[in-house]
């Protein structure tokens, strides 16, 4: 009877230990601390990246700048990637002191590393032009389309947060007063769909970490995207009216725009394919 008495109160002294920790040395388990802002979404597809599919741009990823009705710039702005007005004329591309190649399909600028087109060009450059337009459109509508992770984060201010790769829906504008991390790897994938314009603070930036690229981050916003003074972007703009460049503001993005799109002394970078 002494015999099974002493090894009922082993058993239960192993039971208790294994149930405070299991590491053998009576240490509880730590509980998995939540992220302070927004915990990780959804699961990745078929091993290529968590969050929503890329959306796709067709031939309006060809251009750093596409608008419909006006590009313009005031100051000493820097772009790197090609530009595209249509159906405005090349009349309403300002500011960059354009000019013409020998064949009329292009022009180039001292502000552009690489080539600016409009509607009013030579052939193949009106047709090549109305494609990427509709092209543009469709993502818009793709990208607003998605089916959302998340609704109204924030009530549409996210600065400060730490975004991991989803889809965000918001019915009002977005305001960044304050950099904002997205956080993921090289083939995950943010959409932020934006049922009015998107308000970026001066000097507030938008920050990617883990590997994150500038080509997989989508910023569909109905109304008017406005980039702070020395303010930084990423990813690509897809907006229903105009974007607009504060001075001294830069971005490694796209910016496709249903208007125009307004600069001021900035640095454009188209991302990386």
């Amino acid at each position: 009877m002494r015999k099974m008495t002493m090894w009922f109160m082993a058993l239960l002294l192993v039971v208790s230990m294994t149930g405070c920790g299991g590491g053998g040395d009576g240490a509880a388990t730590p509980t998995p601390t939540p992220s302070p802002t927004v915990p990780g979404a959804g699961t990745g597809r078929d091993g290529l990246g968590v969050g929503p599919a890329p959306v796709v741009l067709g031939m309006a990823g060809d251009y750093v700048i596409l608008a419909k009705s006006e590009i313009s710039t005031t100051g000493v702005t820097a772009v790197t990637g090609n530009l595209g007005l249509s159906p405005a004329a090349a009349t309403f591309i300002t500011g960059f002191g354009l000019v013409m190649d020998g064949a009329g399909q292009f022009s180039t600028s001292a502000q552009v590393t690489g080539s600016v087109y409009a509607a009013d060009y030579a052939v193949p450059t009106p047709s090549n032009l109305t494609t990427a337009v509709n092209n543009m459109l469709t993502a818009y509508t793709d990208a607003a389309g998605r089916p959302p992770d998340y609704t109204e984060l924030g009530t549409g201010n996210i600065g400060g947060m730490t975004l991991p790769p989803a889809t965000y829906k918001w019915s009002t504008g977005v305001t960044i007063p304050t950099d904002v991390t997205l956080n993921g790897g090289a083939n995950d994938v943010w959409i932020f769909q934006i049922a009015q314009g998107v308000t970026q603070a001066s000097a507030a930036k938008v920050i990617l970490t883990g590997g994150a690229l500038p080509k997989n981050v989508f910023w569909q916003s109905f109304g008017v995207v406005d980039i702070g003074t020395t303010a930084h972007m990423e990813g690509v703009v897809l907006a229903q009216t105009a974007i607009t460049l504060k001075t001294g503001a830069s971005a490694n993005s796209r910016l496709l725009a249903q208007t125009a799109v307004t600069l001021d002394a900035n640095t454009v970078v188209q991302p990386a394919p």
